[in-house]
């Protein structure tokens, strides 16, 4: 890939990446209305949910299409995720959708993670690429979350969105953590060819 691919910023997949990014307050506002005694606007987050999640399928796919991948598009991507999971558990967390113990669980994944980048860059790497596992685990993820959404609404579906979004997070929490442990051995290899 040549230097000047990796350079650009005006790129329709670094536009996908940004609007995904922009889209994080916009869903907090609507998934947290009930918190604030207002009426639900579920399912309007649900579709910017349903949004982000094409958003993000497309953009890597179209930048490997193009030829687009740049380096704005390897922060900006895994950073809209980021943001999109995290906010989306503290605020179903407020909303007594899951317990803080699994917002803790992804969390201290995150910090787990936020270290072995600093390792990485401590001798000279920048971040490695996100592998297939981890991207199950997103999408695992970003698939529970809608469903525990509709699971608080009570209605004939609600039970159904319960068991489906449960299972689809607990096995996105295990896959985010297995990614992890494959991520660390990766460092710990690099880290060891470095010392030698």
């Amino acid at each position: 890939m040549e230097k000047d691919h990796l350079d650009k910023v005006l790129t329709i997949p670094n536009a996908l990446s940004a609007l995904r990014v922009a889209g994080v307050p916009v869903f907090l506002w609507l998934v947290l209305q009930p918190y604030f005694g207002n009426p639900s606007r579920d399912g309007w987050a649900i579709v910017l949910l349903m949004v982000s999640g094409v958003t993000d399928y497309l953009d890597g796919k179209l930048a490997r299409r193009w030829n687009q991948i740049t380096r704005l598009g390897q922060v900006l991507d895994p950073a809209a995720d980021r943001l999109y999971t995290i906010s989306t558990l503290l605020a179903l967390v407020l909303r007594d959708i899951i317990p803080w113990w699994f917002l803790a669980l992804l969390l201290a994944r995150d910090v787990f993670m936020a270290l072995n980048i600093a390792t990485l860059r401590r001798i000279g790497y920048g971040p490695l690429k996100v592998n297939f596992i981890g991207k199950a685990a997103t999408f695992n993820l970003m698939y529970a979350f809608p469903l525990l959404l509709l699971a608080d609404g009570g209605d004939s579906l609600a039970h159904f969105a319960s068991i489906f979004g449960w299972a689809l997070a607990i096995w996105g929490a295990g896959l985010y953590w297995w990614s992890a442990a494959l991520y660390t051995t990766q460092v710990r290899s690099l880290r060891l060819a470095a010392v030698r």
